[in-house]
């Protein structure tokens, strides 16, 4: 599985899928979403980073997200 980093807070998201995952059946889960704003952009984001955004959000409500921490549970 590879990770890109979140483009909210900067941790490394997995993303599922790919030929990493070709022959498992483990681990085939993701750790967050692309989201496409209205203005064209995309944005990869964790869900912890998704859940901090407003209801109607913005590419500028990503950028609001830099710097967010939350907590990791591992």
């Amino acid at each position: 599985m590879t990770t890109e980093p979140c483009d909210g807070c900067g941790r490394a998201v997995q993303i599922a899928g790919g030929i990493a995952n070709l022959w498992t059946f483990g681990g085939d889960a993701s750790e967050g979403l692309t989201l496409e704003f209205e203005d064209g952009s995309e944005h990869l984001l964790c869900y912890d980073c998704i859940e901090e955004l407003p209801e109607d959000a913005r590419a500028r409500d990503v950028a609001a997200l830099d710097g967010y921490e939350h907590t990791i549970d591992e």
